[in-house]
């Protein structure tokens, strides 16, 4: 058995260069198609991670709040984000937003972590830089120009405690203090910190309508302990798997609100379900050319050995002999043309990951003897028409030339 494969082996080695321009032709017919297979199945497969990465671009894309409508702790967050892998998160960054007055005008301003905020945030543009230190504050385009702020400049920023504005109403409406009370006329109205300008955000959204610092800085300036009014997270995943995660989250957190920014996830969504389309028609559209291409090939060697397989047939060959051995040839070729199409469909599926991503993808070992499968396959479905051409052939009547 080991001696007769050994023979047939040799034998369609031998058939396949003596006819080394028309094997070729259907080799490199093989080798595009293999190679267009394995690149776009490549980027098909790592295109959810490539555009996840690029949508984060865009922002968070999970906001937390509280279930009962009270602030948040870091604590709850931390414990909202348990519920996620780590290597998922792409970043957190919590807001606690307060009124306070520059030159007398209410301005929201926002305390954050500055540290994280470009990682959910990346689209902000800053003209300056990100605050990193006590003192510092960065200042929306909006307010900018309302107050003619510039960078490296200057503000004082005033924040009026509640029980104080509340004495202040009442002083203002002619109510006497009470005895042993202090009159808001001796009390200090307001709390304040001047603060120096380094960065002005603009991001042509609402966030250049305020200003922005430290958790910290808020907290010194209000007198009131730290919470948080949201977060902003951003994960990587979209669809259903970004679907289950925000479900994980509020299922196992006693206090976080897990919400989809459904503008983003839309977005991404849409974008991806497309692409992936696209990328599966091009690759059958490529396979069914193969496909053709090998089709024609082959029924043009069955044409030229004519006479070869009549002669064959006369000294006694059965139908099933000629099946096996055109079928043996072009099986051996699909694979050799499909080992070499994995290779270069990789570095095809590089070129494109750098190019448009700007990342480099990693080799899946899954896709070689995918490819070459397939290859194969695709190689026996083209020759099904020439091969039952080769076995309706009338050995006396091409002996005879005819």
């Amino acid at each position: 058995m080991q001696k007769k494969r050994k023979w047939f082996f040799r034998m369609a080695f031998a058939s396949l260069l003596r006819r080394k321009s028309r094997m070729l032709i259907a080799l490199l017919a093989i080798v595009v198609g293999a190679t267009i297979l394995s690149g776009l199945v490549t980027v098909y497969i790592d295109v959810p991670r490539q555009m996840g990465a690029e949508f984060r671009n865009y922002g968070a894309n999970v906001i937390f709040t509280s279930k009962d409508g009270t602030a948040l702790t870091i604590e709850e967050i931390n414990d909202g984000l348990s519920n996620v892998n780590s290597s998922q998160i792409v970043g957190m960054t919590p807001y606690r937003y307060e009124t306070v007055r520059i030159n007398q005008t209410p301005v929201t301003a926002a305390g954050t972590d500055m540290s994280s905020v470009l990682k959910t945030s990346p689209y902000w543009s800053v003209d300056g830089e990100i605050p990193d230190k006590d003192g510092e504050i960065l200042i929306g385009a909006t307010v900018a120009q309302n107050y003619n702020l510039q960078v490296e400049k200057s503000i004082s920023v005033t924040f009026t405690p509640e029980e104080v504005a509340e004495e202040a109403v009442a002083f203002d409406n002619g109510d006497e203090a009470a005895e042993g009370e202090t009159s808001t006329s001796d009390v200090v109205l307001d709390n304040y910190i001047d603060f120096k300008i380094t960065g002005i955000l603009n991001t042509g959204g609402a966030e250049e309508n305020y200003i922005y610092m430290s958790l910290e800085d808020l907290e010194e300036l209000t007198q009131i302990p730290t919470t948080i009014s949201l977060a902003e997270v951003s994960i990587s995943a979209s669809g259903s798997d970004l679907t289950a995660v925000v479900g994980s989250i509020n299922q196992n957190s006693e206090n976080v609100s897990a919400k989809v920014v459904k503008r983003v996830t839309a977005s991404e969504t849409t974008v991806l379900g497309k692409l992936q389309a696209l990328i599966l028609l091009v690759t059958i559209i490529v396979l069914a050319l193969t496909m053709i291409t090998v089709a024609t090939t082959m029924t043009a060697s069955v044409t030229e050995r004519r006479r070869e397989i009549g002669l064959k047939k006369a000294l006694g060959a059965l139908d099933g002999e000629i099946i096996k051995e055109f079928m043996g040839e072009q099986v051996l070729l699909g694979g050799f043309g499909g080992l070499i199409g994995t290779i270069l469909g990789f570095l095809f599926a590089q070129l494109i990951s750098v190019n448009v991503f700007s990342s480099s993808i990693v080799f899946r070992p899954v896709l070689l003897p995918l490819t070459i499968v397939i290859s194969m396959a695709v190689t026996a479905v083209a020759c099904l028409i020439p091969i039952r051409n080769a076995t309706e052939i009338e050995p006396a009547l091409v002996l005879k030339g005819e």
